[in-house]
């Protein structure tokens, strides 16, 4: 879902943003400290209070915040990878530079044809962005060939067909499932989890992958 919405967003009408579906749940009206991107699960930060969030904010614009995501992606990818290479902005004419470390934990080969292949290759990484670009995630697992399963803008169709025919999947397999940083008032250090969706438990399970948020 959206976390808010704004004046460009499609069927407004229609959706209830993050922000929207606690104020109706709890009465709480909250502020958020950063944004997911619609389709990636997972950990969002907000606070109570408005005048709090800068103090937050200052986590992520000073990289004091590290961030933990997963995702399942096409082929076989590298034990271990770099990913240094600018990404655009929201202003599709400006390139930003862009950080990402990947980290390989589980693999599988299926006895299942994707053309041009007789068998279809997976990977669960790690993902550890050190900049917050819009996709920046997304377009840096592309970019070294092995896209997230479940992109529709930057994936493999064929391989998206797989799952939803296959597994019943048709969600983007990004999932942001760890914080951890120092509370910048208690001064306590900080380890959030978010537990991974159905969808991917069930996969870990036919694919006899172990859960790293466990």
């Amino acid at each position: 879902m959206l976390v808010h919405h704004a004046y460009h967003s499609r069927n407004v009408a229609d959706e209830t943003s993050l922000l929207r579906l606690i104020l109706d749940k709890t009465g709480l009206k909250v502020y958020p400290i950063h944004r997911l991107d619609r389709k990636t699960s997972g950990i969002i930060l907000l606070t109570k209070e408005k005048t709090y969030v800068s103090k937050f904010q200052e986590l992520f614009t000073n990289t004091e915040i590290q961030k933990t995501y997963y995702g399942i992606l096409r082929g076989h990818s590298p034990t271990s990878k770099i990913i240094d290479s600018p990404v655009k902005g929201r202003d599709s004419n400006v390139h930003k530079e862009a950080l990402t470390h990947l980290k390989t934990l589980e693999q599988i080969t299926l006895d299942i044809p994707v053309k041009p292949y007789d068998t279809s290759r997976y990977s669960l990484v790690e993902l550890s962005p050190k900049t917050g670009r819009m996709h920046q995630l997304r377009v840096h697992t592309n970019k070294i060939s092995h896209p997230l399963i479940g992109d529709t803008k930057y994936g493999d169709k064929n391989h998206d067909i797989m799952f939803d025919e296959n597994f019943g999947c048709k969600n983007l397999f990004l999932h942001a499932g760890k914080l951890e940083f120092v509370h910048p008032f208690s001064l306590k250090k900080l380890t959030l989890k978010a537990t991974f969706p159905k969808d991917w438990i069930g996969l870990f399970q036919k694919f006899c992958w172990k859960n790293p948020l466990d």
